[in-house]
């Protein structure tokens, strides 16, 4: 059984349409990325799949549960930690978290377990007993995250789960779920790019509501136009040279004293057997990956907070 499924997932506000037609099959102990620009219908798709918003048209199932007809056993099967955190202020860490559990039907113990193992990953037990309401940005953002996790739910929904966070912290937040992978369900969506490449199984990444590829980080940069770039550093590169090279492949370029050759079929070393013919001496040439981000841009023609 898949954890998530949705079903021509659709959702209109009056004459906006902002999330139209999705078709996603999310493994169990998957950790599947939704990546897009701000507006794309990230959020929009979450709450729909949290039984916070009635699609439109169609429906999802979580662990086979229908979000319409059955929101109550989805709820208890999910975690969320929202885009916007939802955390009582007059309330201390602890007690938030003890709040989540026993909203959850969790035992005394097994709250005080599972909240001491969150607090100390989230770098938050020096300020266990004070009130969240005099946290800043980041620790609020670290505690519902744990919030999100402390009745071991079985799929979890991070919408931008270490937004606002420091390298540090992002980086303990990232060790987590890392370690969470194949044994929870995971739907991340983030803004970033290195977050998504490093933690993600597979990712999708939506646009105006629409899904405009699907797969694996590997996968997805494999199948971009600059798919593969060749960096090289070599003497007697004459304009001759230059305008054949032009005339081969897609890109070519002098960077920094140095040849960036792009082309979606590029072979290597047919490319370095060419230049010796051409007499080029080559120092030294690498192939280079393009990154998530460049496929995100490509795809979407947005920058990455557009």
């Amino acid at each position: 059984m898949d954890a998530i499924r949705t079903f021509n997932l659709t959702k209109h506000f009056n004459s906006l349409v902002a999330v139209y037609g999705i078709d996603l099959k999310i493994k169990q102990g998957e950790l599947f990325s939704l990546l897009g620009p701000n507006g794309a219908g990230k959020t929009t798709t979450i709450n729909m799949l949290c039984c916070l918003l009635k699609p439109t048209e169609g429906t999802a199932q979580i662990m086979g549960y229908d979000i319409i007809k059955e929101s109550l056993s989805v709820k208890e099967t999910i975690g969320v930690s929202p885009q916007e955190t939802a955390i009582s202020g007059h309330l201390n860490s602890w007690e938030n978290l003890a709040l989540i559990g026993k909203i959850h039907g969790m035992s005394s113990n097994e709250v005080r377990r599972y909240s001491g193992e969150l607090m100390g990953v989230m770098g938050l037990v020096d300020r266990g007993k004070d009130r969240v309401s005099k946290f800043s940005g980041g620790m609020k953002r670290r505690l519902s995250v744990a919030m999100a996790m402390v009745h071991n739910p079985s799929v979890l929904f991070l919408d931008e789960p270490t937004l606002g966070l420091d390298p540090q912290a992002r980086r303990a937040v990232w060790e987590y779920i890392a370690r969470l992978k194949g044994k929870k369900t995971i739907l991340l969506t983030t803004h970033y790019m290195d977050e998504a490449d490093f933690l993600s199984d597979r990712v999708a990444i939506i646009d105006e509501g629409r899904i405009a590829a699907e797969g694996t980080p590997r996968q997805l940069k494999a199948d971009s136009i600059r798919a593969r770039t060749l960096l090289v550093s070599a003497e007697n590169i004459t304009a001759e040279i230059m305008h054949e090279l032009g005339n081969r492949y897609s890109q070519v370029k002098e960077v920094g004293g140095k040849l960036r050759i792009s082309d979606g079929n590029l072979d290597f070393r047919e490319l370095t057997s060419y230049l010796h013919s051409r007499g080029i001496t080559i120092h030294s040439a690498a192939l280079e990956e393009p990154t998530l981000e460049e496929v995100f841009i490509q795809l979407t023609g947005k920058e990455l907070r557009d």
